[in-house]
């Protein structure tokens, strides 16, 4: 039996002799480089925090004492060591094993953190909290480096000084968020690797410790003991290298194999090397185009503009508040910035384009990428929220395209706006083929129409492929339909009110959580010119969905073709 195969909880790991920690790090990452090599994930990240993982579990007694992970993509070897490892067969897939800490999954993990930066708040709240009641669980918060780029984690940093309950900030530093970490914070760490000047922490009031070789699981469970007999806020330093120990990933230079794909999948353009066409193009004809990223450069579609134009490409590491706010000031000297950023990630910054950008009408295009149901990454990661709350935006408009030609039509009407902020939605997905309109009417595309045709369906972006398809089957079943593709989901289109107040039942069919969602806002349009038009939302439910396929996830919610006949043809028999 391996050593790894005899652990069964960390307890098992507490137990082992230090002269075994190295055979065992050497077991985890074989095996993580096999189960993740199948079925797609943080293979990077986790390479680099083996050693760091079996220390801190080797001086804490999880689940007793509260462990946290930022960003949480880096808890699979938390996982393996927690009892797990028989689990990463389904890692990523329906029902199976989550990508990040998941409560719902083992009473190790507390929290489902994969939005960066967010740790530390956790942590000096959790131990606030324990010590009024009295505990002696102990909190450790093991925080990348490029999570620190962001401000909420120096909000908490900030906090944690002035405090003295004993939270023990464990810091991976492996010089990488997705990309080299941005901004002075790289330069210092830098130097504190290098063994020059004073930590930034000690001068907050922060005891520092370090920089500890963090590939020596021995040498960091010493500076951990050390740490917690401080009886206070202190933090650990240690340094890795992202993909340590497989040679593939230290051989790449572009992200150290941050994330894989399963074996065996297809590759295929997708909508964000259709994007990544467009703004490059974009680029080279107009000057005052700028675009901004908040770490995502590459996952974004950016690195082809980047190439051409780095002087107007800008990292802020992950601080998507800033990226916003940023935008808004280069707005103000004359630019027109592109923030790339995944939808999900866009709810972190909604004060920000509400009222740095919206408020002064600049002209900011939000690029919205992994919108709707995102699929392998889970409840977080899925960007259901920003179509159903961006419209509430006064002045913004929102386009949802169907296909990579609509893309990059939309993405071009949206940087010529002048007066105010702009927004465009696609999901993680294979791009479709062009689904050419019948005609246009107002910013509306007719995709179908047929004689007598008592029901439209809205097709709001990629849904129109499943929608076009609902419609063949209903057309078999002797009921025609109108289909209409609406381009721009808000502000409403007075066509697209018109159009719909011309059928009985209107079906408004969007990849995005119902409240708000386009369905809502039509009935009430066509309420106030007192069509007596029903009005259907078909959307998905209000709640967090798990990790599956996009395929899975819209089936099972009936947002396929099947689902959406069958929807048109109970609502039409409701109203008849």
């Amino acid at each position: 039996m391996t050593l790894l195969e005899a652990i069964a909880g960390p307890g098992d790991v507490r137990a082992l002799a230090p002269s075994q920690l190295p055979e065992l790090a050497a077991e985890i990452r074989r095996f993580l480089v096999d189960r993740v090599g199948r079925s797609g994930g943080h293979l990077g990240p986790n390479l680099g925090a083996v050693e760091l993982t079996i220390a801190v579990h080797r001086v804490f007694d999880s689940p007793h004492d509260v462990l946290l992970f930022d960003t949480g993509h880096q808890t699979y070897v938390h996982k393996v060591l927690t009892g797990r490892a028989d689990a990463f067969d389904a890692l990523r897939r329906a029902g199976g094993l989550s990508g990040y800490p998941s409560a719902a999954e083992s009473p190790h993990d507390v929290i489902e953190n994969s939005h960066a930066s967010t740790a530390l708040s956790y942590a000096d709240g959790l131990a606030r909290g324990l010590r009024l009641r009295g505990s002696d669980r102990r909190v450790v918060a093991v925080v990348g480096d490029g999570a620190l780029t962001g401000g909420m984690a120096w909000e908490a940093l900030n906090n944690l000084a002035g405090a003295r309950h004993p939270v023990v900030v464990v810091l991976n530093d492996n010089g990488r968020s997705y990309a080299p970490t941005a901004g002075g914070l790289a330069g210092h760490l830098a130097e504190l690797r290098a063994g020059r000047g004073p930590a930034l922490f000690e001068a907050l009031g922060l005891p520092y410790l370090g920089p500890v070789d963090g590939h020596d699981a021995v040498a960091v469970e010493r500076a951990l003991v050390e740490a917690v007999a401080l009886g206070r806020p202190v933090v650990v330093h240690c340094v890795t290298r992202k993909g340590e120990g497989h040679p593939p990933a230290e051989r790449d230079l572009v992200d150290h194999q941050h994330a894989v794909s399963p074996s065996g999948s297809g590759g295929g353009v997708t909508w964000t090397d259709v994007f990544g066409e467009e703004i490059a193009r974009i680029g080279e004809q107009r000057d005052d185009v700028v675009c901004v990223t908040a770490a995502m450069r590459g996952p974004t579609g950016l690195d082809g503009f980047a190439r051409r134009f780095p002087e107007r490409t800008f990292d802020v590491g992950i601080a998507e508040q800033h990226a916003v706010t940023s935008a808004a000031g280069l707005a103000l000297a004359g630019m027109h910035p592109v923030v790339a950023v995944y939808a999900t990630f866009l709810s972190r910054a909604f004060d920000q384009v509400l009222l740095d950008v919206a408020l002064h009408r600049l002209p900011v295009t939000f690029v919205l990428d992994r919108a709707g149901v995102t699929g392998p990454d889970g409840p977080s990661h899925h960007g259901m929220w920003d179509a159903s709350v961006l419209p509430v935006v006064p002045g913004l408009r929102l386009a949802a395209p169907r296909d990579p030609a609509r893309l990059r039509e939309t993405l071009r009407e949206a940087v010529a706006v002048e007066d105010g902020p702009t927004a465009v939605r696609y999901p993680k997905a294979g791009a479709s083929a062009d689904i050419p309109a019948l005609r246009r009417e107002g910013r509306c595309d007719v995709l179908r129409q047929e004689p007598g045709a008592e029901c439209l369906i809205v097709a709001v972006g990629p849904m129109a492929g499943p929608c076009l398809a609902a419609a063949e089957e209903l057309a078999r079943q002797g009921v025609p339909v109108t289909v209409v593709d609406p381009r721009w989901t808000a502000p409403l289109d007075p066509d697209l009110v018109r159009l719909a107040a011309g059928h009985r039942l209107v079906l408004a069919v969007e990849d995005t959580t119902t409240p708000g969602a386009l369905g809502g806002r039509l009935a009430q349009a066509l309420a106030l010119v007192g069509a007596p038009t029903r009005v259907g939302t078909y959307a998905l439910p209000a709640g967090f969905l798990p990790h599956g396929t996009r395929e899975e996830i819209l089936r099972a919610h009936g947002l396929d073709a099947a689902g959406i006949a069958t929807t048109v043809l109970k609502r039409l028999g409701e109203h008849s």
